[in-house]
């Protein structure tokens, strides 16, 4: 069996703990990469990691709040510190459904909430990164937006949109030092969290919007992810890929 791209690179994923984040870190590890689980629920990112661990992989439990600026910079010192660098950051904390709601419905707090961790902590892991990916072959950055982004109807999906700018705004501020950057934009994908947060009838509405009629799976973003960090995307930066079912389809 060919040796992975992955053997031997380092990955920070921020909301490591569950969700995206653990299936994004558990593919990678069994690609033979080391993964730091980022989570502000140190408890979450320490099972997770046991898990992954437990199967053989290599990975490092850290409690970290993405909004925390020294938080952040003390993680991505302890990465530089005990790998020498970092080739891959996923973007995955995030503030989810819950907040889909509008403005003057969710008050100021709430709002201001939404966007320190889904738009300003993209910000502050993605900056504080740079120096520790500069120069590093194949350097991937991947921010998590979603098919809101594209109905903008409520708090949420304007969070999301402000990641698909930032995706445009880090790929061309970023290439120079060689680090491509990219997103993706999932549809309904009924992870656990969704599950609690959703409710039955918005499910059965987008499930009616899409193209293809069924349920999107972890799996599917997953392999989005993949084909963004791999060398088969090396000529692709600043895009949002949809994984949508078609829900998000527009010219």
């Amino acid at each position: 069996m060919p040796t992975s791209e992955h053997q031997g690179r380092t990955a920070v994923i921020t909301g490591g703990g569950r969700g995206f984040g653990k299936a994004f870190a558990s593919a990678l590890t069994e690609l033979g990469a080391h993964v730091f689980l980022a989570d502000i629920d140190g408890e979450a990112a320490e099972e997770a990691t046991q898990e992954l661990t437990d199967r053989g992989g290599s990975a490092t439990a850290v409690r970290c709040d993405v909004t925390d600026e020294a938080a952040v910079s003390e993680m991505i010192s302890q990465v530089t510190d005990e790998h020498g660098g970092l080739d891959i950051l996923v973007n995955n904390a995030g503030l989810h459904a819950a907040y889909n709601r509008p403005f003057m419905e969710l008050g100021l707090s709430a709002v201001r909430r939404v966007f320190d961790v889904n738009v300003m902590g993209t910000i502050i892991c993605s900056m504080a990164a740079h120096h520790a990916m500069k120069g590093r072959t194949g350097a991937s950055i991947v921010n998590i937006s979603s098919s809101a982004a594209y109905a903008n109807r409520a708090v949420y999906g304007v969070s999301k949109l402000a990641v698909r700018g930032l995706t445009v705004s880090f790929a061309r501020e970023f290439g120079v030092a060689g680090i491509r950057v990219n997103a993706i934009a999932p549809g309904l994908i009924l992870t656990d969290a969704v599950r609690a947060e959703l409710s039955q009838a918005e499910a059965s509405r987008v499930l009616g919007e899409q193209i293809l009629e069924r349920h999107g799976e972890e799996a599917d973003v997953v392999d989005a992810l993949l084909y963004l960090l791999s060398s088969k995307a090396s000529f692709v930066t600043g895009e949002t890929l949809r994984v949508t079912g078609g829900f998000a389809l527009s010219l």
